[in-house]
């Protein structure tokens, strides 16, 4: 019997596709991701289709859905954000969750740096001007050889926008919590970065402050007014984790006080963007529509990894547990119960 794919979204790139081609899958695809029904859609899918396997892209996978489908098997998130599949249904059904390190860490990593670029020399500003038919030559931007790069999360992200920072001349410095707890030493895995003890400890020094942490309740709202307060005044904010790790009116304040000189942001609080988002209304706010891992060749590295994870777990060949973010139903079975390819 072969198994039946819903993909939370209009396509899958070749490379997954064709994964599941080879195997024989029936694949469904959502028609319209970003409707306020899509959440709704989901979870009617799921209700009326024997679907053995969800790929995941942005939308809600709901507890309910994940409820109404009792042929579920296994899950992967295209991509490591996984805010928006409710880990623990899944988890009490048994289910794992697959995530796809890394595929798309380079993308996501060069998206950081030219929104910090952007906002640090105002090009988003001077490209709207131009094209409005205005010579406003902005020549008040920040130089950044000398400045402070401030990681919070140093994983593979992180560390490549490390190491183009000590590229440019700037003083990197870091916090993570897992290197910590996995080194002890505070040894950086990137030589010439100072890992720091704690994010107090590292906002007073960060002339740009780079997040780069998964969304959970321990990262909700973790920027706020007091953290922005306590950067350097003139400091620029990039995001390209997700929206929700910043108080947004937070930093709208921080921005319009003239505190922060600038923010460049792939993700925020609420998607799509309102269209009167006081984001969008601020002239040193750069930004893009949460597309940092959506180049090419990142979408073709998650979907190929979305693709083996779902189809090993149903062969019974499952991916390496460091993929799995909830390890613990691993070892609840003794033998798969899935789908031959």
């Amino acid at each position: 019997m072969k198994p039946t794919v819903l993909v939370t979204a209009p396509r899958l790139a070749k490379a997954g596709a064709d994964l599941l081609a080879e195997a024989g899958a029936r694949v469904i695809y959502l028609a319209n991701p970003d409707s306020a029904e899509s959440t709704a859609e989901v979870e009617q899918l799921m209700a009326r289709e024997p679907i053995d396997a969800v790929i995941s892209r942005t939308v809600q996978l709901s507890a309910r859905a994940i409820a109404a489908c009792p042929t579920l098997k296994v899950i992967s998130k295209h991509g490591v954000g996984v805010s928006n599949i409710d880990v623990d249904a899944a988890t009490a059904r048994g289910i794992p969750v697959y995530v796809t390190p890394g595929a798309n860490a380079q993308s996501v990593a060069e998206m950081t740096l030219g929104l910090m670029l952007a906002a640090a020399r105002r090009i988003g500003w001077m490209d709207r001007e131009l094209h409005e038919g205005r010579w406003s030559r902005a020549q008040d931007g920040v130089e950044l050889q000398g400045k402070t790069l401030g990681l919070i999360g140093f994983g593979q992200i992180g560390q490549r926008v490390a190491r183009v920072g000590l590229a440019l001349g700037m003083q990197v410095v870091a916090f993570d919590p897992a290197l910590h707890s996995t080194t002890g030493d505070g040894v950086s895995p990137v030589a010439g970065v100072r890992l720091l003890p704690s994010v107090d400890a590292l906002l007073p020094l960060a002339d740009v402050l780079s997040l780069h942490v998964p969304l959970n309740s321990h990262t909700r709202q973790m920027l706020g007014a007091a953290q922005f307060a306590a950067l350097p005044r003139g400091a620029i904010v990039v995001n390209t984790a997700r929206g929700e790790v910043i108080d947004e009116p937070a930093l709208v304040a921080a921005l319009q006080s003239g505190h922060l000189y600038a923010a460049g942001l792939d993700t925020m609080a609420d998607e799509p963007l309102p269209a009167h988002s006081p984001l969008a209304a601020l002239p040193n706010v750069v930004l893009t529509p949460h597309v940092g891992g959506s180049t090419p060749a990142a979408l073709a590295g998650m979907a190929s990894g979305a693709a083996r994870n779902v189809l090993g777990w149903l062969q019974g060949q499952p991916a390496d547990a460091s993929a799995c973010v909830n390890p613990q139903v691993l070892s609840s079975h003794a033998t798969v119960h899935g789908v031959t390819a």
